[in-house]
Parts: C-alpha cells; structure tokens; sequence
C-alpha cells in the first residue's frame, strides 16, 4: 500500500468519524455533552483539513499517485 492510499484511507475514516459525531452532537440533549461533540468534531475538521494538504502536497510532489 502506497503512502497516498494510507493518506487517503485515513482521510475517508475521518470523514466517517465527522459524521458521526456530527450526529451524536445533534441527537445530544445535555447541553454539556453536545459541547463535548462540537469540541471534538471541530478538532476532527483541523486534522481532516491537514490531511488534505498533506494529499495536496504529496500529489504534487508524487504525480503517479493523482487521482489513484
């Protein structure tokens, strides 16, 4: 497995783990643990938004493993 394809596999388990605690953070009643989920789903969005830079970069850098 090429280190694009470990980018990208993560990247999409990300992205799974945005949904979800973007649901849990709706269907959340206490006002405390719906903080919680935000706080964690916004820190989730800053590594997602890390991961595709590093993407970005390694595509550029690495062209045989654009679009792949």
């Amino acid at each position: 497995m090429t280190v694009a394809s470990q980018v990208k596999e993560t990247l999409a388990s990300l992205k799974g783990i945005q949904g979800t605690l973007g649901i849990y953070s709706i269907k959340s009643q206490d006002e405390e643990t719906k903080n919680l989920f935000n706080g964690a789903l916004s820190t989730v969005e800053d590594i997602v938004k890390d991961m595709e830079k590093r993407l970005q970069t390694l595509e550029f850098e690495e062209p045989q493993y654009r679009g792949n």
